[in-house]
């Protein structure tokens, strides 16, 4: 059975989007984290380089997902599924 082009294509951009939705939870995660990190220097100012090194580890560790679904939507988009 074969598929249609057009098929292919679309499901390739419908992919592309879902992809794209896994950029959501990294950008909750590090509002999140800065919120605390914000609190935690409210409460302990002298900890502040600490907190704050602590936090931006944190946040690049998070931000990875989202990077990993815009490489996948990318991919899905520029690449030709159908090429021979």
């Amino acid at each position: 059975m074969e598929f249609n082009t057009n098929f292919i294509l679309g499901c390739s951009a419908i992919g592309a989007g879902l992809a794209v939705i896994a950029g959501i939870g990294p950008g909750v995660g590090q509002g999140i984290a800065a919120g605390y990190a914000a609190n935690a220097v409210g409460r302990n100012p002298g900890a502040k380089s600490d907190i704050t090194g602590t936090m931006l580890l944190g946040q690049a560790v998070a931000e990875t997902t989202g990077l990993y679904g815009l490489l996948i939507a990318m991919i899905l988009i520029f690449v030709k599924p159908l090429a021979k």
